[in-house]
């Protein structure tokens, strides 16, 4: 059997990608499976999740993300700018398309700029401050005391932490964020998101992703909880522009909640099994 994938990223945040859109490739009950094997860095392809793109009936795509511990992630900020090129230079969509996902239809921007970089502009789930939505125990919006750290939370699609800190290159995150993401007031886990203020409207993170259970390079649902976070706090403004160790990514927030940022093929290739 011949499985033909593409690698992407965005931002440095990496996924493989299979196309679905004739027909089904690796069987449902499969597909966390697949995730954990090929991901693998040293036994597989390498990539912190697997992306499917396959036909929608609510949308113009449909995106499905598997990660390596199998579970399914609700959404992925980088993932869904990584799958929208993908689409586009398949001719699976235009310079617009929709894109469903779990955690809703995401309308996505998109195109080459003049310098051959392909930039996306995603609108994305507006941010949920309060604990029902994000969810955490509790009433009202999130605030709580962790080993030390104040913690605020906001949900993008997916639950994000956002903690922060006046030096983000001291935080030993692998030592502190398991502690957080798996804290009994969010019942499904949460990213951790360490954020430093970094001048006027402008914002450094490094994220622990649960599903990887690690740092990844980039994250953008936790790009935009961070941004939306701050923001709701007043220490920024509407536009703001943060700082990921693969790159920048721009949050815009206000009626609607954007985030805008690139993506790059890396390789295409088969798996033969």
């Amino acid at each position: 059997m011949e499985i033909t994938f593409t690698k992407l990223h965005g931002n440095g945040n990496d996924f493989i990608l299979i196309d679905e859109m004739n027909d089904p490739v690796i069987p449902d009950e499969m597909k966390g499976t697949f995730a954990a094997l090929y991901c693998d860095r040293r036994f597989g392809i390498g990539g912190d999740g697997v992306l499917f793109i396959s036909p929608s009936t609510s949308a113009d795509v449909k995106m499905r993300l598997f990660q390596p511990d199998e579970s399914e992630a609700e959404m992925c900020g980088n993932g869904i700018r990584c799958l929208a090129k993908y689409a586009h230079d398949a001719g699976h969509a235009t310079d617009s398309c929709t894109v469903e996902t779990l955690a809703g239809v995401m309308p996505v921007e998109m195109g080459y700029d003049d310098e051959g970089e392909f930039w996306a502009t995603i609108e994305m789930v507006d941010p949920g401050f309060e604990r029902s939505v994000v969810p955490a125990t509790g009433k009202g919006e999130y605030h709580e005391e962790i080993n030390g750290f104040t913690v605020h939370a906001a949900n993008t699609g997916v639950p994000h932490a956002v903690v922060f800190v006046d030096d983000l290159e001291t935080v030993e995150i692998m030592a502190v964020a398991p502690a957080i993401r798996h804290h009994p007031s969010f019942p499904r886990g949460a990213n951790v998101n360490f954020v430093q203020r970094n001048g006027e409207n402008s914002l450094r993170i490094r994220t622990f992703e649960r599903g990887i259970e690690g740092e990844t390079e980039s994250c953008g649902t936790g790009a935009t909880a961070s941004a939306a976070v701050a923001h709701h706090l007043g220490f920024v403004g509407p536009e703001v522009r943060v700082e990921t160790h693969g790159g920048p990514l721009v949050i815009r927030c206000g009626e609607k909640t954007t985030m805008t940022g690139p993506a790059a093929t890396v390789f295409s290739g088969v798996i033969e099994d």
